[in-house]
């Protein structure tokens, strides 16, 4: 088991190091144990997976700090080596909220969050994407980093400028946020090379990538070269998770016996992702038997 320090290091070392990784999409316990046991170098939990474990509700940012803290701290408490990034949307709130969030995760066990320049919650209106100005969005990093209590701890500035604004306004913002002492930037929306090509020669910080849309920007040696650390591929773990369910629920419901169930796993995955021997272990020593 090692240290969170030694995690958000780790953490760290992916966003100065040299090549491009995907993370691993997690949303609980299990699913980041066994994004773990697979080796991915990173574990993601979004916004929108927190939704979905924890409310069962669509990314409409219906989640509580308070609940996706609890979240995030279940995850951590799971794995033993995998750092945890999480995505902590806009802080909450405004940037005295967005410090209210840093003290949150980062006493959760997280590893690294994003801060994010959109307007959140939905506001009344016609239902248009709207970000802040420039000038509150590097406000609200700022408020963020002087709350950090572990300088070990990743704070990335986010904007989804590219398909909101436009790509002026998102090389603008790469600009001012590498300034503002973050440790890394992260970009919604960027769809192709002349758009990351645009914001790589303006960032001094590593990149994270939400998504890789098109096939061209699917090439990691590429990335990596305008010096993306870590792109999203999205979160389709939940989603199949949520198929598996509903089809095993169904098929009980239909009449199947549990002995002929389909996609049930192999024996020792529960197991294994569950540290059943650990358990077994510690019962051993300190029960008795």
């Amino acid at each position: 088991m090692s240290t969170v320090t030694d995690r958000r290091q780790r953490l760290r070392a992916v966003l100065n190091g040299s090549v491009c990784i995907h993370p691993g999409s997690v949303w609980d316990p299990m699913s980041a144990r066994i994004a773990e046991d697979i080796g991915f170098e990173v574990g993601m939990f979004a916004g929108s997976t927190a939704s979905l474990a924890v409310l069962g509700a669509p990314d409409l940012i219906v989640v509580t700090l308070t609940e996706f803290a609890e979240q995030c701290r279940r995850i951590c408490r799971a794995v033993s080596t995998m750092p945890l990034m999480v995505d902590a949307d806009h802080g909450y709130g405004n940037a005295l909220n967005a410090m209210r969030t840093v003290q949150e995760v980062e006493t959760a066990g997280v590893s690294g969050m994003t801060l994010e320049d959109t307007v959140l919650p939905r506001p009344f209106g016609d239902g248009k994407v709207v970000l802040h100005s420039i000038e509150e969005g590097l406000g609200k990093v700022k408020a963020g980093l002087a709350a950090r209590d572990d300088a070990s701890f990743v704070i990335v500035a986010r904007t989804s400028a590219v398909q909101v604004t436009g790509i002026a306004d998102a090389v603008e913002r790469a600009r001012v946020y590498s300034a503002s002492g973050a440790d890394a930037l992260f970009f919604t929306g960027v769809k192709s090379r002349a758009e990351l090509d645009a914001i790589s020669a303006v960032a001094t910080l590593p990149i994270i990538l939400g998504g890789m849309e098109t096939a061209e920007m699917r090439d990691r040696e590429y990335l990596a070269a305008r010096g993306v650390r870590i792109a999203l591929q999205g979160h389709q773990p939940i989603q199949a998770a949520q198929r598996a369910v509903f089809e095993t629920l169904k098929a009980l419901r239909d009449g199947v016996q549990p002995k002929d169930l389909a996609g049930m796993p192999e024996a020792e995955l529960m197991p294994r992702i569950t540290r059943d021997e650990d358990y077994k272990r510690w019962t051993k020593a300190y029960l008795g038997g």
